[in-house]
């Protein structure tokens, strides 16, 4: 077994993972998880502002 070999079969595995990967990724069952994913920097917002106020008012005391 030369060198050859070895590389092709490693690029054939590789092949194997990337398409596993992308199996997963697309699968409707990640779905769900990755659009709650998606729009968690949208929800830290929503809870921005009432402590913004909340901290000027300590300042105020």
């Amino acid at each position: 077994m030369d060198i050859n070999t070895l590389r092709g079969i490693s690029t054939i595995f590789v092949l194997i993972g990337f398409i596993g990967i992308t199996w997963w990724a697309y699968s409707a069952y990640k779905k769900k998880d990755f659009d709650e994913a998606a729009n968690l920097p949208f929800a830290d917002e929503d809870d921005a502002a009432p402590r913004e106020q909340q901290d000027t008012r300590s300042n105020d005391k």
